[in-house]
């Protein structure tokens, strides 16, 4: 009994600390919220118009798009600038991408393959990488940067990850690679053969006909799925610092920026897949000899 008692009021004396803790924590979350209040940004489903050049609307994801180029150009410009046998630095840092990269394409595509379709599954994963995590940088969280445009106040920055031209646009050039090097291997005969294959009777063109809903398909889910989990990452960054302090936001960020690598990577590969099962022939004619 003697040494239950101590126990009991350890036990009592560690639930009123961690209840003062948590209540000191409260309130300076509370505070956070008081002296550095966020205004809930208007979040609209498509890009605004910033400017005009020579009659050529300028949109702010395009902004955003072209500060990601930059940024990429620069990276692997300081990068490659002057080349050691034995990489340091951002030149380490570039190789190791790299490396990653291809690995990733040889593992999907092969050897020959894989390091021939390296180009497109690299740009488009960096690419779109960068752009989901400009998306995390203040002033593109929550808009708060913004141009003032006659009497409306339009954001200057914006993810093009969650504006549906970019991921539509970004669709149809995958899909049209992926077309592209399936007439390249197969032909034209074995690219057109999937779909219309009369030989096959009504099942052959049946087939054909899924074929065709599937390419279309794949349009509809590259764009949908990329824009739908920036969108929704958007509408989140904007909405809780509106709701409760900044240091909240913190893990939100962090599922973000896991979110923005994994839609770039599953993006990428997705891709890297559908031209990889593109450029196997159909039927027992084999693929076209380069």
């Amino acid at each position: 009994m003697t040494d239950t008692v101590p126990v009991q009021e350890q036990a009592k004396s560690s639930r009123r600390g961690l209840l003062v803790g948590l209540a000191i924590i409260g309130l300076v979350l509370v505070l956070v919220g008081i002296l550095f209040p966020v205004a809930l940004a208007p979040v609209e489903i498509s890009s605004s118009i910033v400017t005009t050049v020579f009659g050529f609307p300028i949109a702010n994801t395009l902004i955003t798009g072209w500060i990601s180029i930059i940024l990429l150009a620069v990276l692997f410009g300081l990068a490659t600038r002057s080349m050691k046998l034995v990489p340091t630095g951002l030149q380490n840092l570039a190789e190791w991408i790299v490396d990653a990269l291809v690995g990733m394409a040889e593992n999907v595509a092969g050897r020959e393959r894989g390091r021939e379709f390296f180009a497109l599954f690299a740009t488009i994963f960096l690419y779109v990488l960068v752009n989901n995590w400009l998306e995390l940088l203040p002033g593109v969280t929550n808009a708060t940067i913004f141009i003032q445009k006659g009497t409306e106040k339009i954001p200057l920055f914006r993810s093009p990850s969650a504006d549906l031209d970019f991921t539509l646009m970004l669709a149809l050039s995958a899909v049209f690679m992926v077309q592209f090097w399936s007439i390249k291997h197969t032909g034209w005969g074995g690219w057109a053969g999937k779909f219309i294959n009369l030989k096959g009777g009504p099942i052959g063109v049946f087939v054909g006909f899924l074929e065709t809903i599937s390419e279309v398909a794949k349009i509809i889910s590259f764009s949908f799925r990329l824009f739908g989990n920036l969108f929704a990452g958007d509408i989140l960054l904007s909405v809780v610092p509106f709701l409760v302090p900044w240091v909240v936001v913190l893990p939100f960020m962090g599922l973000e920026l896991f979110v923005g690598a994994v839609q770039a990577l599953v993006f990428a590969l997705l891709t890297l897949a559908f031209v990889t099962m593109a450029t196997i022939a159909h039927g027992h004619g084999g693929a076209k000899k380069a």
